[in-house]
């Protein structure tokens, strides 16, 4: 269990398994996890309890360096598929986020007009108008949904304050397909507990709730890097095949990701 934290507001560009050529917005504090999951498998590690809400970049710095980066990059001759909101927690808790992701916007279409804008959420802050109307506007609204069933959520994901899996599934269904979820799958033992969302159980209930969602896209994969907690254990490409032609069996696409 080695796990790491992003010292930078703008970091990469790196190579994603899902999403390319990637550059990095982490609009949480640098070396320090802001987050209201404590999810068991984040290559962050688990989220201090005194966190807090604070030290987050002002959303001017945030303009000046995206675009002292993306035009060093133009000029190099550099290729990019996506710039993206992840890094040290939740992006959307940042208290600009809506304005942060307008000034990307139009960053991009200036300087990188075919990369995507793609914010990585755990969809904690949906119910937030201001938050919902942004996610809209992303390219890729790529949304957290690691299990159906509430009980191996709060095992797998451990949600800060009044976490309602129904009430959070009823705002996803109300992007009206303008969203990707994204779903990592894995096996193990946590705090005594066996857990394991490839079951047949969790699986049936998460394509229930992905029907009811519609989608445009899900994206699955399991455990690639270091994890917050020991005892997880991977699952194997051709499981994930399995569970992802059910999917597509329902009418929606798929992503599996190695």
């Amino acid at each position: 269990m080695s796990t790491f934290l992003f010292d930078s507001i703008i970091f990469g560009p790196v190579w994603s398994r899902r999403l390319g050529e990637s550059l990095g917005i982490n609009l949480l504090p640098v070396k320090r996890k802001v987050c209201n999951f404590s999810c068991i498998y984040c290559e962050c590690g688990l989220t201090p309890v005194e966190s807090g809400i604070s030290g987050f970049p002002p959303a001017g710095r945030v303009k000046v360096l995206l675009t002292i980066k993306l035009e060093e990059m133009k000029r190099k001759g550099e290729y990019l598929d996506s710039i993206t909101f992840a890094g040290n927690g939740e992006p959307t808790l940042h208290p600009e986020f809506p304005v942060i992701l307008e000034d990307t916007l139009k960053i991009r279409d200036r300087i990188f007009p075919l990369a995507s804008v793609t914010v990585l959420s755990n969809a904690t802050r949906i119910g937030d108008k201001s938050i919902f109307n942004a996610l809209l506007k992303a390219d890729l609204n790529i949304l957290k949904l690691d299990s159906a069933i509430e009980e191996t959520l709060f095992q797998i994901n451990c949600p800060a304050g009044n976490y309602n899996l129904r009430e959070t599934i009823e705002l996803l269904s109300s992007f009206n397909g303008k969203l990707i979820i994204q779903t990592l799958f894995f096996r193990g033992s946590y705090m005594g507990k066996r857990l394991d969302n490839t079951s047949e159980e969790e699986v049936s209930a998460w394509l229930s709730v992905l029907k009811q969602i519609r989608p445009e896209s899900v994206m699955m994969y399991s455990l690639a890097r270091d994890t917050a907690v020991d005892g997880l254990e991977r699952v194997s490409h051709e499981e994930l095949n399995a569970i992802a032609g059910r999917v597509e069996k329902s009418g929606i696409a798929v992503q599996v990701t190695p």
